[in-house]
């Protein structure tokens, strides 16, 4: 019972939990920036290290809905403790690998260890703080997973520019021990629910979530539909959750997800919010990388700064919400943070290739309030009505829905990216003439050479990319915008998960 946990074990727990939760939100995107450094090393081409990513996120999809399972089934201690402990000993591996397949499996390993993480700390948080705290611990919960992918990029380029890239992987062993150590101290267990496996719910769920996250991840490079191979990958995925739902509906046994998570309005909504949510937030940390450094030469280290002020902007949320929460409606709050992430979008969309780095951090600042004012409410309100029973299958579905919003989000705005690039040149090309007031003034003593057209169109070329990267930041406008209508699917409230407790203290 939570009041059988003292606040000090309390802060034990919940100390051990974020470390461990960080560490696999932080491989996220911290591996990224080490990509060309791997590929040199392991001898392997731009094609194939793409799979080192999608390995990991796939492996990632796929054990996510299941950590609620294995949860019920063996306990919620026993999970999170395999699961550092494996999601630390595949980090080791990755570090140590000599060749494409071992990097491969290792980041399998890594991902399918690590998924349960982030669903699991929640539903214990959700469980170990007495109700009046459960504001301040969801805000913390948030800010740990919000933090991670923020800091990422800035931590793998200064491991790689300093130490070695083998080092990003590294570091989660020292971490992992420590939380490893005060989870097996600290952490009490859960109540365990004996229930039959659901093979073929698995299977099926299991098949359409990583049949999608192949299409997403490999949709650019394959040029999409004109593939067959995303063809196929699109087909498989909607085949297989139309077999998932069909039979989740008509079975009379047991299913892998109890339908009756979908009978709770709040939880519904909350999905489909943090759905949009991990769309608006990661496909934002997927642009402004590239802008920054290919656009505005940024170094590596200094754009992980740059963009590391999102993550006072969640600190701030997190004061905010803790502060208000039990005064103000939730819907409130949240309404107030997809505005303010509408209006960092609008920010974004006046970004130009004179600006200076105070431009990004302020719209940064304010897209990390917002976010947070969305996020960590939503933590709580997606769980008010849910039954404490259904905590560990909700919190992985609730993750799943934030992934799966990553993962679409990323690879719309990659794609309107190049495409958007492409157009936006073409129109401007058009206005490149040997009569052009613009062409004599680049070039008063005459026609330029080869040297100088090429100068100019990588001038057009950076122009055009700063184009398609401003019609990106309109569609996050336009999608935080139309998100805050649909406030009204939510209960009114505070947010704030029943009191019926599932845990036991050995």
């Amino acid at each position: 019972m939570n009041e059988a946990i003292d606040g000090r074990r309390r802060a034990l727990i919940t100390g051990s939990l974020m470390m461990a939760s960080i560490m696999q939100v932080l491989d996220n995107t911290i591996a990224n920036v080490a990509l060309p450094r791997i590929q040199g090393s392991i001898s392997a081409t731009q094609d194939q290290m793409a799979w080192v990513l999608t390995s990991y996120i796939v492996a990632a999809a796929i054990m996510t809905p299941m950590a609620g399972w294995l949860a019920g089934r063996f306990g919620r201690k026993r999970i999170i403790l395999i699961s550092i402990a494996g999601f630390t000993v595949a980090s080791m591996l990755c570090g140590i690998a000599q060749s494409l397949p071992q990097m491969v499996l290792a980041r399998l390993l890594q991902g399918a260890c690590g998924a349960a993480l982030v669903p699991m700390s929640q539903a214990v948080m959700l469980d170990i703080y007495p109700r009046e705290q459960l504001a301040k611990a969801m805000s913390i919960w948030v800010t740990g997973v919000t933090i991670g992918p923020i800091m990422g990029p800035a931590l793998g380029g200064w491991l790689t520019d300093n130490y070695n890239w083998r080092w990003v992987f590294y570091i989660n062993v020292p971490f992992g021990i420590v939380a490893f150590l005060g989870t097996l101290s600290t952490l009490p267990e859960s109540t365990k629910r004996i229930s039959p496996f659901d093979f073929f719910g698995f299977a099926s769920l299991s098949l359409a979530v990583g049949a999608l996250q192949i299409t997403l991840d490999r949709g650019q490079l394959k040029d999409w539909f004109n593939s067959p191979e995303i063809c196929i990958e699109a087909a498989i995925s909607v085949a297989a959750l139309y077999l998932f739902i069909v039979h989740m509906i008509t079975t009379r046994k047991t299913r892998f997800l109890d339908p009756a998570l979908f009978k709770d309005r709040n939880f519904v909504a909350g999905c489909l919010f943090i759905f949009n949510v991990g769309l608006l937030l990661f496909a934002t940390l997927a642009l402004l990388p590239p802008l920054l450094q290919d656009l505005m030469n940024y170094p590596v280290v200094t754009t992980g700064l740059v963009t590391a002020p999102r993550g006072l902007g969640t600190l701030l949320a997190m004061i905010i919400f803790a502060r208000f929460s039990k005064v103000v409606d939730v819907r409130v709050i949240i309404g107030i943070g997809f505005a303010l992430s509408a209006f960092s979008a609008w920010q974004m969309t006046h970004f130009d290739l004179q600006m200076d780095m105070y431009t990004v951090m302020w719209s940064g600042i304010a897209q990390g309030c917002g976010t947070g004012m969305v996020f960590v409410p939503l933590a709580g309100v997606a769980f008010a009505t849910l039954k404490s029973s259904l905590r560990n299958e909700g919190a992985a579905l609730f993750s799943l829905s934030r992934n799966l919003g990553s993962s679409i989000g990323i690879s719309v705005v990659e794609t309107l990216l190049t495409r958007n690039t492409q157009t936006a040149h073409a129109s401007l090309a058009e206005h490149v003439s040997p009569f052009s007031p613009l062409m004599h003034a680049q070039f008063p003593v005459g026609a330029p050479g080869v040297h100088g057209l090429s100068a100019l169109n990588a001038r057009v070329t950076e122009q055009a990319a700063m184009i398609a990267y401003n019609d990106n930041f309109k569609l996050m406008f336009w999608l935080s915008l139309g998100t805050i209508p649909l406030l009204f699917l939510l209960r009114k409230g505070s947010g704030a998960p029943r009191s019926e407790e599932a845990v036991v203290i050995e």
